[in-house]
């Protein structure tokens, strides 16, 4: 693989003009592309093979006006007004008929009609039926809304909302979390080089991807449904991504230039040493990614692929267009600048690296770490076991208004209905009921009678029919994210045949609740799936890039402790409110499909740091021989690469963690841990500790290993020995052709 990249990066830098067009071509073309096709993302999960989804389909065939959206809309009274006084009773009348007359309104249920005011007359709770799902109630529609809710709040009501759509359900994530993370990463990358331009091409080239990513993204979204989230975990894998990978082929170009090398000649070499680690990293996350597919649930195949997509894009432009601006820039890369503190030290840190390894702190910490080996195993074991712990307790679900931001609609909403109602009528379960066989007129009336005798239902009541189906709303005492309304949602399936017994009817359980339950409970079966599939990757892949088993295993086992540990984190902030309020978190559950996702991206993250760690000390030991020499040195070299990477991930993890959106933020905080912990306890603590206690068995591999499976060369000792062979057949020549 080396040579293949070595002979990529001659061309490149040799046709740097043409790659630099290139790729300026195909930004302006993802960008064209995105803004030309309109395509917008939207949150209209589907859940195939789930009762829940095989209720909607019944809808769309036989009662399409109901198969929609549905929105809740919330009115409440301060002080000592009710919403039974005349004047208050007429402007929410007034508005439940001016929403009736909406385009793509298919019926509204007027909160007197449906007797659904308070006991204490201070709220009432009215419901507005789309025709079609969230994603595709116009933006004109919703305007119209928020402006009927305004006459109702200046007339002194005030009009909440939540459900399925409502203003705002899809509020704009703003880009401060990008320009946080990219002054994060360029502070990084200043102290890392002490080289401006060094410092800024990793920049630079990382935004050229992720331009391209997103802009790719958005257009394909105005062909298939695209979950908003998927553009923020674009965002970050790609810029995050961009940015390591360029940093990994430019600090070993960095390092040739100090020795003295020429840009011409290092530019090749660092593509084709480096270079072969990012390709596997990146394949490695690729690979993981796209198996999300596993779930068999659209929207999270569509994050996995978007996401894959950002990464590939950001490997492709570390490979060529960066060599292509090396060229460009020349000694730059190596031009230091001189702080008035301490003029030349950012110089005299990078010759040190360069020519005297064993002084920098980086082989420090390796000497630290193979002298105290069992120690720090033993006590970076317990301490990713004990962060582990609370993923024990860990109770999956979907967003709910709950969870939402403290300021959003659908939060105040959720209180009001939860003090003035109940819990249960923030989430009402929708039994599809199917009458073609009803042997009895009061059908209808028994199977209302016996759903309301179920436990834990507070209101059963009919919410339409058309078409020999009747559509019965079920109010449980309990709030969404309830265990117990999850246990009610299977009873009532589990116990269905008893429930119509007699009748001839028979019904699904649907509704938005009931297939947050049932996404949540598909996410769980595919869990244990995903982690198999990806450990046996994991396996494979490392096993053929390192040749020999010892090093996967190590690799997976701190992979496992540095993934449940990053969950327990998230669990026990997100789930338990630890620290909930210094990070401005609403408690709730953990979102169903984080787990699966971590489980994907910290995998491909850590083998980035593994791969890149390892590389160097087999590099070291295929010089020395000597594994605890080998383990310093590899430390020595890789220590500080790894530490910038790691530190500019979770500098732009922690900058989206910052945005109060109840998907991206416990999303990125997860990661943010996650890689934090696999950078620094796993791969530059515990993975050196091992390979220095196990020695050269380390690279043990049997003999018919050696012969069957290719040597990929991913540090790339081959190919400097090939150079080196080269150079001094080159030069014998020339000492022959003189004398």
């Amino acid at each position: 693989m080396s040579r293949y990249l070595f002979a990529l990066g001659q061309f490149v830098a040799r046709r740097r003009w043409w790659v630099l067009t290139v790729w300026i071509v195909l930004l302006v073309g993802a960008i064209g592309f995105a803004v030309g096709t309109g395509g917008k993302t939207n949150d209209d999960f589907t859940v195939p093979g789930t009762e829940s989804q095989d209720a909607v389909s019944l809808l769309q065939q036989r009662m399409p006006a109901f198969s929609g959206a549905q929105m809740q809309v919330v009115f409440a009274t301060p002080g000592m007004t009710k919403v039974t006084d005349q004047q208050a009773a007429g402007e929410i009348e007034q508005a439940m008929a001016a929403f009736k007359g909406l385009p793509q309104v298919a019926a509204v249920v007027d909160p007197f009609q449906a007797k659904a005011v308070s006991p204490n007359q201070h709220a009432a709770l009215g419901s507005v039926q789309f025709t079609v799902s969230a994603g595709e109630v116009s933006q004109d529609t919703l305007d119209k809304v928020n402006n009927i809710a305004g006459s109702a709040r200046d007339a002194g009501l005030d009009v909440e909302f939540s459900g399925g759509v409502y203003p705002g359900f899809t509020a704009e994530i703003p880009h401060t979390p990008e320009i946080l993370g990219i002054i994060a990463a360029f502070v990084i990358l200043l102290v890392t080089f002490g080289a401006v331009v060094a410092a800024g091409l990793p920049i630079v080239t990382a935004l050229v991807g992720v331009g391209i990513g997103v802009g790719g993204i958005m257009g394909v979204a105005a062909f298939v449904d695209v979950p908003s989230a998927a553009t923020s975990l674009a965002l970050m894998l790609g810029l995050s991504c961009g940015i390591d990978y360029a940093l990994f082929i430019l600090s070993r170009h960095r390092h040739h230039i100090v020795l003295g090398m020429p840009a011409a000649e290092s530019i090749p070499l660092a593509v084709g040493t480096a270079g072969s680690s990012v390709v596997f990293a990146a394949v490695t996350v690729i690979i993981a990614l796209c198996g999300l597919a596993v779930a068999g649930i659209p929207f999270l195949t569509v994050m996995g692929l978007t996401a894959a997509g950002a990464v590939l894009v950001a490997m492709l432009v570390a490979l060529t267009l960066l060599p292509a601006l090396l060229s460009f820039a020349g000694g730059l890369v190596a031009k230091f600048i001189s702080p008035p503190l301490n003029p030349g030290k950012a110089e005299e840190v990078a010759r040190i690296a360069a020519y005297e390894p064993e002084r920098t702190c980086g082989h420090a910490w390796g000497r630290f770490v193979t002298r105290f080996r069992i120690p720090l195993l033993v006590l970076g074991v317990a301490i990713l076991a004990v962060l582990a712990v609370p993923a024990t307790r860990m109770e999956l679900g979907l967003p709910s208004g709950a969870t939402q931001p403290d300021s959003s609609t659908a939060h105040k909403a959720y209180n009001v209905i939860s003090g003035s109602f109940g819990e249960g009528f923030n989430g009402p379960l929708l039994v599809v009921t199917d009458l073609s066989h009803a042997n009895s007129a009061d059908a209808v009336q028994t199977l209302i009678g016996r759903l309301q005798q179920e436990p834990d239902v507070a209101v059963v009541q009919p919410a339409g029919t058309d078409n020999g189906l009747m559509l019965i709303q079920v109010i449980p005492k309990t709030g969404p994210d309830d265990s117990a309304t999850a246990d009610l949602v299977n009873r009532l399936r589990d116990d269905r045949d008893s429930i119509v017994s007699g009748t001839g009817a028979t019904y699904l359980v649907g509704g938005t609740t009931a297939a947050n339950i049932d996404t949540s409970k598909k996410l769980g079966e595919a869990l244990p799936v995903f982690l198999a599939v990806v450990v046996g990757l994991a396996l494979v892949l490392l096993t053929i890039a390192f040749r020999t088993v010892l090093v996967p295993l190590t690799s997976i086992v701190g992979f496992i402790l540095s993934v449940f540990a990053a969950l327990g984190a998230q669990v026990a902030v997100f789930q338990w409110g630890w620290g909930a309020s210094l990070l401005h978190v609403t408690k709730g559950e953990t979102l169903s499909f984080l787990p699966i996702i971590t489980l994907a991206i910290i995998f491909g993250l850590s083998s980035d740091y593994q791969i890149f760690v390892v590389s160097r000390i087999k590099e070291e030991h295929t010089r020395t021989e000597d594994a605890v020499t080998s383990v310093q040195n590899g430390v020595a070299h890789s220590a500080r690469v790894v530490t910038a990477a790691a530190l500019i991930m979770f500098g732009v993890f922690v900058a989206f963690a910052t945005v109060d959106n109840p998907i991206v933020k416990p999303l990125a905080f997860t990661l943010a841990v996650g890689v934090l912990l696999d950078a620094f306890i796993v791969r530059l603590t515990l993975v050196p500790a091992i390979m220095a206690l196990v020695g050269n068995r380390m690279w043990y591999h049997p003999r018919w290993f050696g012969r069957y499976v290719p040597d990929l060369d991913i540090e790339g000792a081959e190919l400097e020995r090939r150079l080196t062979h080269d150079v001094e057949a080159e030069a014998q020549q020339t000492v022959t052709a003189e004398s």
